[in-house]
């Protein structure tokens, strides 16, 4: 079962509505590296309500790519840049992906 932050005490029903008004599933990326190695991930899957602003959700991982991503050369800075880009941006749009998977259960 996905696990999507934002849900918590929603029905279906409302949850429908959200996304018709033009709410989305959304992760964020971060980076970090360790000596030689640099590592980019995502975070759990976010529900945005339609007007949210994503910046605060973003904020963490932000951070953690700002003072932990750049170390490695040369994957930790481009690493870096892509995940703050995005960040940014409001992070890597997943409705239809969550909404695909929701629908096979």
């Amino acid at each position: 079962m996905l696990e999507i932050v934002g849900l918590e005490g929603m029905t279906v029903e409302e949850v429908n509505k959200e996304i018709a008004n033009g709410a989305k599933f959304v992760v964020f990326l971060y980076c970090f590296s360790i000596i030689i190695l640099s590592f980019k991930r995502s975070s759990k899957i976010y529900f945005i309500k339609a007007g949210e602003s994503t910046l605060k959700k973003s904020l963490l991982f932000i951070l953690i790519s700002l003072f932990f991503g750049w170390w490695g050369i040369p994957w930790g800075i481009i690493y870096t840049v892509q995940c703050l880009f995005t960040n940014l941006r409001g992070g890597k749009d997943m409705t239809a992906q969550v909404i695909a998977a929701l629908r096979q259960t």
